[in-house]
């Protein structure tokens, strides 16, 4: 038996939890974004090829019409919290200064949460014209 385990209460031991809890659900959230990610990254890409060549008002059609609009959104929430849940690991696991790691962890979350509301309002608002017709 490692030490690790050693220092876990049996309760830890039999649940796999650690004294913070919470790992486990980290490392479930990543691998259950990135296996949603595969499906979604395939479709945007087949996407892409199909609009080859298209001009900006087909685009925004495509774009526009509901289901591209609702898969778009699913592959930019499940992006930006794995990107996020990802970016959570490097800074705890590499950033020694327990002040900068919560400055960071911080500004992580909230760069994700900025940059993934600013993606969302752009299909959004891509979706709404296309619905007004303009």
């Amino acid at each position: 038996m490692s030490e690790r385990a050693d220092m876990r209460t049996p309760l830890g031991r039999v649940l796999g939890l650690g004294s913070a809890k919470e790992g486990v659900a980290h490392w479930w959230a990543q691998r259950l974004t990135a296996v949603a990610l595969v499906p979604l990254l395939l479709w945007f890409a087949a996407g892409l090829i199909a609009h080859l060549g298209a001009g900006r008002p087909q685009a925004l059609e495509w774009l526009g019409a509901p289901l591209p609009a609702i898969t778009m959104l699913l592959l930019l929430v499940a992006g930006f919290y794995h990107m996020s849940l990802g970016l959570q690991t490097v800074i705890e696991d590499y950033v020694g200064n327990e002040w900068a790691k919560l400055g960071a962890l911080v500004l992580n979350r909230f760069v994700a949460f900025a940059l993934a509301v600013a993606a969302i309002f752009a299909v959004l608002r891509i979706a709404w014209a296309a619905d007004e017709g303009g």
